[in-house]
């Protein structure tokens, strides 16, 4: 499995994750939508751990940074 997310994309995910863990905790979302988005933030939090998304790999996105390589 191919990498395909860069640590600015990683960083967003966990903040949307955890903000909308916070929402959920402090009841300001209820219901059933706080269930889907409380497995969104997991998918998030796990995609960033990993580092890959796979619905990244099905658009064929890369958000991670081409190290460039100079010949000498």
């Amino acid at each position: 499995m191919k990498k395909n997310m860069g640590s600015t994309d990683k960083i967003i995910r966990v903040f949307v994750a955890l903000t909308l863990a916070l929402l959920i905790y402090f009841q300001v979302i209820t219901g059933t939508i706080s269930f889907i988005l409380l497995v969104v933030a997991f998918v998030f939090v796990l995609t960033s751990l990993v580092g890959f998304c796979p619905l990244y790999g099905i658009l064929g996105v890369n958000t991670c940074s081409v190290k460039k390589t100079t010949k000498n």
